[in-house]
């Protein structure tokens, strides 16, 4: 019975002793010894042990060929396997299913490079993308000066760091010592920078005070146009003089505000008083200046002036007007003594006796060339060139003493 079983089994056999042998290209190993029963049992028996270690070996396949089981995990499952194997208290055929791990081997091999031309791949993307985050870090810290976008965007790349995949740890430590030197530059900077600004805010805050106290100490003053121009300068000042802190600017300008407010007021009320009583003056200078219109158009030039003049008499006796009618009275006035000024300048110019000489030498002048030309004209033979230019020039010089004999008649 015992030898029937060694020779149908191809991977093993039951000694007479009852010792389990499985067959290997090695040779044979005993894995077992089987005393309770018939060979072909023991051989089941061992046959099943080995059932379960290749149930191991296919399972482990298929998590190396169908999972993204790490390297490193699958070949410690792999020496572990190995191992079983080659201790197996089995039978079967144990080479095979060497030649399979073997198989796993050559392929987490090949997995284990593919990870590790990733990683290689993506730390080089990483050591530039912090390398950027660095470069952009530093030129923040050297040249920001919007203080609120620049810290904003410090924070938002230290994120971007954090999320970038690890590189090697010199290189890492480097860079995040540069991107650390950057963000305390930046804050140093910040704090050096919002320092000169308190003082150069406390700075205005010493002018602007002074300049409220020189509006307070006018507020009272009666002395209105002077005032009013020191007013405008003093706001030339502060406008001119820069924003303290928020509190201090709002505090100080509703001290000048109030100053201003309090002169101007006062201005205006003793203005309106002013022009109420101005508006007789108002009525009695629009009826000289209705009187003033009736002088134009100017006729008599000696007597349009005379009459100008006494009713300009009577114009400044009459006083000051309200400011709102002003500009227009004085500018209707104006305009009628315009008109009296240009018939005086253009009498003046027709009764120049240089000018009336010169007009009429003008015309002399003019009449001598003529009569020269058609002289000329009456020597030359009819149709040549010399009485064509004489006719040219004659008819020419008609013209011309048409113009001057007008211009000679305005002096008579």
């Amino acid at each position: 019975m015992r030898e029937d079983t060694v020779t149908t089994d191809p991977w093993g056999r039951v000694d007479d002793d009852g010792t389990v042998y499985v067959r290997t290209a090695e040779g044979e190993r005993a894995v077992g010894s089987w005393q309770a029963g018939e060979p072909e049992e023991a051989l089941a028996y061992f046959h099943r042990k080995f059932e379960e270690l290749a149930g191991q070996v296919q399972l482990l396949e298929q998590r190396v060929r169908g999972t993204d089981l790490p390297p490193a995990q699958a070949e410690a499952s792999i020496l572990k396997l190995r191992e079983a194997v080659a201790e197996a208290h089995a039978v079967g055929d144990l080479g095979s299913l060497n030649d399979r791990l073997g198989a796993l081997s050559e392929l987490v091999g090949k997995r284990r490079e593919e990870v590790r031309a990733a990683r290689d791949q993506a730390r080089s993307q990483a050591k530039e993308i912090k390398e950027r985050i660095v470069a952009e870090a530093e030129r923040i810290a050297e040249d920001a000066t919007h203080w609120k976008s620049g810290g904003e965007r410090l924070r938002q790349l230290v994120e971007e760091w954090k999320a970038a995949e690890r590189i090697d740890r010199a290189t890492e430590a480097g860079l995040w010592k540069r991107l650390s030197a950057a963000r305390t530059a930046f804050a140093k900077r910040r704090k050096a920078y919002f320092s000169s600004l308190d003082e150069q805010r406390d700075q205005v805050r010493g002018q602007k005070e002074r300049i409220v106290a020189e509006a307070e100490a006018l507020a009272a003053s009666t002395d209105w146009n002077a005032t009013a121009a020191a007013y405008r300068e003093l706001m030339r000042q502060w406008k001119s003089a820069g924003r303290a802190s928020r509190e201090a600017e709002d505090d100080l300008w509703n001290r000048f505000k109030g100053a201003q407010d309090l002169f101007f007021q006062a201005r205006s009320a003793v203005f309106a008083e002013r022009d109420a009583s101005f508006a007789a003056n108002a009525e009695a200078k629009e009826a000289l200046l209705v009187d003033a219109e009736k002088i134009l158009p100017v006729s008599d030039v000696r007597a349009a002036r005379n009459a100008l003049r006494a009713l300009v008499e009577r114009w400044e006796a009459v006083g000051p007007v309200p400011r709102e009618q002003r500009d227009r009275l004085e500018g209707g006035l104006r305009k009628v003594d315009d008109a009296v000024r240009k018939a005086e300048e253009e009498q003046w110019r027709r009764s120049n006796p240089e000018a009336r000489a010169r007009a009429q030498d003008t015309v002399n002048q003019l009449r001598k060339s003529i009569e020269q030309l058609e002289n000329r004209l009456a020597k030359a033979q009819p149709g040549s060139k010399a009485a064509k230019e004489a006719e040219e020039s004659i008819a020419a010089r008609r013209s011309w003493l048409q113009e001057a004999e007008r211009t000679l008649a305005e002096f008579s």
